[in-house]
């Protein structure tokens, strides 16, 4: 009998290690798809935290194309009239030139009346839309606004101070058009 036992002992623990194969085997399987799980949600994560990053960077492109084209518009509102001063600019000079023409008779001031009406109108027209007359005779020189075309030693004026002005200068709003052509004291 103790024969039979043995045998019977041993197939049990043969059929024990077969049994204890496979779940070993299993075992591993196991540990491996977790692995794998595991290094494949590390992975989604990584893609995630990549994608949500270009997202932020997207958006902050757009924000800031929006707020710049936003700029761009409003500039492009605030100085529309630009391009039409540039133009009128050469006629208000020609009016001024015209209306400092001695009148002889009175045909001739009715006609000179005419023009300063004019004059005046177009003047106030340019003032309405934002254009102003650089203030430059007596003040300093200021390379922004001013055109230095003499420089001349006078008594009497400061140093750096605008003495005549050649040219009238013209600013849209804080935008210079054309500069006052000068006469600067040394």
């Amino acid at each position: 009998m103790s024969e039979e036992t043995n045998r019977q002992s041993t197939v049990e623990e043969e059929e024990f290690e077969q049994t204890e194969t496979p779940n070993e085997g299993e075992d591993n399987n196991q540990e491996e798809t977790a692995t794998e799980e595991l290094s494949e949600v590390e992975q989604l994560k990584e893609e995630n935290a990549a994608v949500q990053d270009r997202l932020a960077r997207l958006q902050a492109d757009f924000d800031n194309f929006r707020r710049r084209s936003q700029k761009e518009r409003e500039a492009d509102l605030k100085y529309k009239a630009q391009d039409i001063v540039n133009d009128l600019i050469p006629v208000v000079d020609n009016f001024e030139r015209a209306l400092q023409v001695d009148v002889q008779d009175e045909a001739t001031e009715s006609y000179a009346e005419g023009m300063r009406m004019v004059y005046n109108q177009l003047k106030q027209a340019l003032i309405d839309h934002g254009v102003e007359e650089i203030e430059a005779e007596g003040a300093e020189f200021d390379p922004q606004k001013h055109q230095a075309v003499m420089q001349v030693s006078e008594e009497g004026y400061e140093s750096n101070q605008i003495i005549e002005v050649m040219q009238k200068g013209y600013q849209l709003k804080d935008r210079v058009i054309r500069p006052a052509m000068v006469k600067v004291n040394e």
